[in-house]
């Protein structure tokens, strides 16, 4: 069977093809492991989510996360079947709901893929400067090491992808290592001594106890990037089989490490006593010391040191996953006409898309320096509005996926499209990805820490975004008809 073109697939020279067979299926998985960050989930979601979401029955909000978005990962790797395209969301919604759509998911996945970066330099930025400033004596402000950063980044965005995936390895069995080791000591020494709680930790009581919205909006948002896998098919050997792989395997990965390690931490710490030792930790403005305390009770000293370095770490593993994700969203906009033609460019020799890369690191260092002008705080602003953003807009790409695939299945009976991963399962992941997508909404407020009004304006910028996106696509196809026509690679024409 053959596989459909993408919009962005466009008949190019080879200085606009990225280079073949430059990653593995490892590799993939590392880039999208390294994204979800577990380590900054765990100093910095997870004591919020007990204290002010559900208490002991976080473990089972990121089971059931991880289930919807298991929901969705079988359409989105069906139609990955049909559409290899560096702009994965942005491909498979226009091949079900058109170019106009398409190019409205285009715009939110490069809007919230940013937004994710952006929020991952501000945390990088305060947590950097908060320990060395008082190793060094210094007062470095924290836009510095968060510039310093992109820098960096940049760097290993210049180079051979499978490098970067190499890199971001060592670092992921290095802070996934502690992690696991402190839940296993856990377990071995038996906790608090009250027990494994199985039957209370994992019932649908402790689920829905509390603020179960804002424990599953934290769920979701430490499972950001999971759907990068599809990005890389153009650069992975064989992408029809590589990329599902990829996908269902990252997303069980990320569901399994959370739900055992959080699990463990109530163990740890007693169900009885874990939600009081979490507000102390939010009462002091330290999440962090939650985990590396109970790192030192079950490790030693040696586990809070190492886990602190390892939360450093982390944030450039995982701006480095988003920076190579979003420059390939650019990439393919600049190769398929919806962004300057310059965008479509790769290196000769490395085969990075390195003029997307380039503007991307410049677009985030401007974005930074902003910030830095109007004085903002990098955790309660910069940390908290762009993580807000990435999570409303790429919940939304994923629900307008879950549709597209259930129209272009609807319309074209190919010999892979069964009826569960072509409709049982993309309806069932359109309809939780819709409930899940209001409850975060009536939510808002917990996540990005303003008020009405500033939640208004966030979320309505997703929206704008979006409208954005498909109104370029349609003054473009004015001038062109056979732009953005899927069935019709041809190299862009400008307005």
């Amino acid at each position: 069977m053959s596989t459909t073109p993408a919009p962005s697939a466009v008949k190019a020279a080879p200085e606009s093809n990225l280079q073949r067979d430059s990653i593995s299926v490892a590799g993939i998985v590392f880039l999208v492991l390294a994204a979800a960050s577990p380590v900054i989930g765990l100093t910095g979601a997870v004591p919020v989510s007990i204290v002010i979401g559900n208490g002991i029955g976080v473990s089972l909000a990121y089971i059931v996360i991880g289930l919807v978005l298991l929901l969705f990962a079988v359409g989105y790797v069906l139609m990955s079947r049909h559409v290899t395209d560096a702009g994965a969301l942005y491909a498979y919604a226009a091949k079900g709901l058109g170019n106009t759509a398409g190019a409205g998911v285009a715009g939110i996945a490069v809007y919230a893929y940013t937004a994710v970066q952006i929020a991952i330099y501000g945390f990088f930025g305060a947590v950097s400067t908060a320990m060395v400033n008082p190793l060094l004596g210094t007062d470095i402000p924290w836009w510095v090491a968060s510039l310093a950063l992109i820098c960096l980044v940049q760097v290993f965005g210049y180079l051979h992808l499978e490098l970067g995936a190499k890199v971001l390895g060592v670092l992921l069995v290095g802070e996934w290592g502690v992690m696991l080791a402190m839940a296993a000591s856990v377990a071995i020494q038996g906790g608090a001594g009250e027990g494994f709680a199985v039957g209370e930790v994992f019932s649908f009581d402790a689920l829905v106890a509390g603020a179960p919205g804002v424990a599953l909006m934290f769920a979701f948002a430490s499972s950001l990037g999971f759907e990068a896998a599809a990005v890389f098919g153009e650069e992975v050997k064989n992408p029809r089989k590589s990329i599902p792989r990829a996908t269902y395997l990252s997303v069980v990965l990320i569901m399994a490490f959370f739900a055992f390690t959080t699990w463990m931490i109530t163990v740890g710490y007693g169900p009885g006593n874990v939600v009081a030792e979490a507000g102390k930790a939010l009462e002091t403005g330290d999440t962090a010391s939650f985990i590396y305390a109970l790192g030192d009770r079950y490790l030693g000293g040696w586990a809070p040191v190492m886990m602190s370095i390892f939360v450093v770490t982390s944030t450039f593993a995982a701006a480095l996953a988003f920076h190579n994700g979003i420059a390939r969203y650019l990439f393919a906009l600049g190769r398929g006409g919806l962004l300057p033609d310059a965008l479509g460019r790769v290196h000769p020799k490395t085969g990075a898309p390195l003029v997307a890369s380039v503007a991307q690191t410049a677009g985030a260092a401007g974005i930074i320096v902003l910030f830095a002008l109007l004085n903002a705080d990098p955790i309660a602003v910069v940390f908290s509005w762009s993580g807000g953003i990435a999570v409303i807009g790429l919940l939304a790409a994923y629900l307008l996926v879950s549709l597209s695939v259930l129209v272009y299945f609807r319309r074209n009976r190919t010999e892979d499209a069964r009826l569960f991963n072509s409709l049982i399962a993309p309806a069932l992941s359109l309809l939780t990805m819709g409930a899940t997508l209001w409850v975060i909404i009536l939510n808002f407020n917990t996540l990005v820490g303003g008020t009405n009004e500033l939640s208004a304006v966030l979320v309505l910028s997703v929206v704008a975004v979006f409208v954005a996106g498909a109104v370029r696509a349609k003054l473009l196809q004015a001038r062109n008809r056979s732009l953005l026509d899927p069935e019709i690679p041809q190299p862009a024409a400008r307005p």
